[in-house]
Order: structure tokens, then sequence, then C-alpha cells
């Protein structure tokens, strides 16, 4: 069953811990799981807090004055978490995002165990997230890719 609906660039729902009802995305799958791990699980990275809302108003008072610049750029920062996570434990949604081929090469095992390559790769998925986000307010992407970049990003309410 998860192999059909859950696969990598796939954005689920954390349903257990301390990131429940956080968004995340499947940068890689492992199924069947490993010899460490013997389930199915797999490695998300998710927004741990959403950035928030842009307006127009906003581009053009950015557009007049250079010195008020960082306005756009706090509003847009988002804080990611990267986590190891049993797939029981996640929610497919019907939304996909093209971040996770870019991840997964940042995202491996070594980097998952060691803190400080962790936080370090926190990092760069907090660069390629806050890229993907401000790309989503300029883009001209078809409505498909469009739809799971705007889900993901927008904070979950219920």
């Amino acid at each position: 069953m998860s192999g059909r609906v859950l696969k990598n660039g796939r954005v689920v729902i954390v349903l257990r811990g301390r990131f429940a009802g956080h968004k995340a995305v499947i940068v890689r799958l492992y199924e069947g799981g490993r010899e460490s791990r013997k389930f199915t699980h797999a490695v998300v990275a998710g927004v741990s807090k959403a950035p928030r809302k842009i307006t127009r108003a906003m581009e053009k008072e950015d557009a007049k004055s250079e010195a008020k610049r960082g306005k756009i750029t706090k509003r847009s920062t988002v804080k990611p978490f990267v986590k190891l996570i049993n797939v029981n434990h996640v929610m497919p949604t019907r939304y996909s995002l093209d971040i996770a081929s870019d991840l997964n090469s940042t995202l491996d095992d070594p980097t998952l165990l060691n803190p400080e390559k962790l936080s370090k790769a926190k990092r760069t998925v907090r660069a390629a997230f806050e890229e993907r986000y401000r790309k989503l307010a300029v883009s001209g992407e078809s409505d498909r890719a469009r739809q799971g970049a705007t889900y993901f990003f927008r904070r979950l309410r219920f």
C-alpha cells in the first residue's frame, strides 16, 4: 500500500510525536526497512513554522525603498525540521512537491546520525524551502505544481 501512495516528493502530515500536525515532504522512502530499522520508514523534511503572508503592497514598498528590504525576507523565513519517521505515523496528501530531489543528496544516513552535520543540513533545507517559497510568488509554473507548493507552505488549520 505505502509504495503506491507514498513516494519521494509526496507531501504528508505527521501524525505522531513532536511535529504532529505539521506538513512534511518525503525526501527518501525505505520500503521494507533496513538493518537498523526493520520497518518501512522515510526521511522527511517539514515546516515547523510556516512563512507569513506577503502582500503586493509589501512588494511595492520594497521596490520604493531599499532600506526596508528586510520586511519580505523576514516574513518569508521558514523554520524546517528533518526527521526519520515510521510511515504508519504519516498521512499522505494528494499534493507533491518537486523539492525532494534537491534534498536527497543532502539528507543521507551519516548526516542524520551526526548532530553537527544535521544542523548544517537543516540550514540547507531552510534555504531550499525559502527559495521555493519566493519562487512561488513570482512563478509561471503549472497549476498542479503551484497547488502543491501553496498547500505545503500554508499553515494547517484544524
